[in-house]
């Protein structure tokens, strides 16, 4: 029996092309959310808060100010902010920090809805071209006029290179994705703590 030419069943599958652009999205996309989350966790966040703390104690807050603008990360921008509304109310600057979380927040979250329809899709996607090769295997054996295994081989084979194609762009999709969305709730759990230190470190007015 010839062997089978998966390059061939590639190109003459529109659902394994599907896949494989799919595959190329998340692929682009847990980079990109990677880096995004290294540069999220801020370093030595003892080491940052001893220093604002000290500079505020100074009454240098130009220089806190000045420091944190220095440094891409949502703890940074967050201190910042702080930093920039200090002579609101408590309550007042409590509410803005919130709305301050939340925005870093979106911006953690942006593109993780890709993963997730990746890892939802795809497996879908596999099905239809398990579907569509059954049907071709089906088609090869009716027009063949005769049984054997090479009559339906190019069809089942489509049919099983669909199936294990969409499990394996969803599987690592899922992994990434809830990974990062775990990564997004430690995040969103230090700035809603250090928040509310920030607010005692600067002495907001009640």
């Amino acid at each position: 029996m010839p062997s089978l030419n998966f390059l061939e069943i590639f190109r003459g599958s529109f659902t394994l092309i599907i896949l494989f652009f799919c595959s190329l999205l998340s692929v682009t996309f847990a980079f990109e959310r990677w880096w995004v989350f290294r540069k999220a966790r801020q370093r030595k966040v003892d080491d940052f808060l001893a220093h604002i703390s000290g500079m505020l104690k100074e009454g240098k807050v130009d220089k806190a100010l000045e420091y944190t603008s220095k440094i891409d990360s949502p703890l940074a921008r967050l201190f910042n902010y702080a930093l920039l509304h200090r002579e609101m109310a408590k309550k007042d600057l409590e509410e803005l920090l919130a709305t301050k979380r939340q925005e870093e927040r979106l911006a953690l979250e942006k593109n993780l809805g890709v993963l997730g329809t990746m890892g939802n899709i795809a497996p879908f996607i596999g099905l239809f071209g398990t579907v569509i090769g059954i049907i071709k295997a089906f088609q090869d054996l009716a027009l063949s006029g005769v049984g054997g295994p090479t009559v339906v081989a190019r069809g089942i084979a489509e049919a099983l290179v669909a199936t294990a194609a969409g499990l394996a762009v969803a599987i690592p999709a899922v992994i990434i994705y809830n990974y990062f969305t775990r990564k997004l709730k430690v995040v969103a759990s230090e700035l809603e703590i250090f928040s509310a230190r920030l607010v005692i470190m600067i002495g907001a007015k009640h």
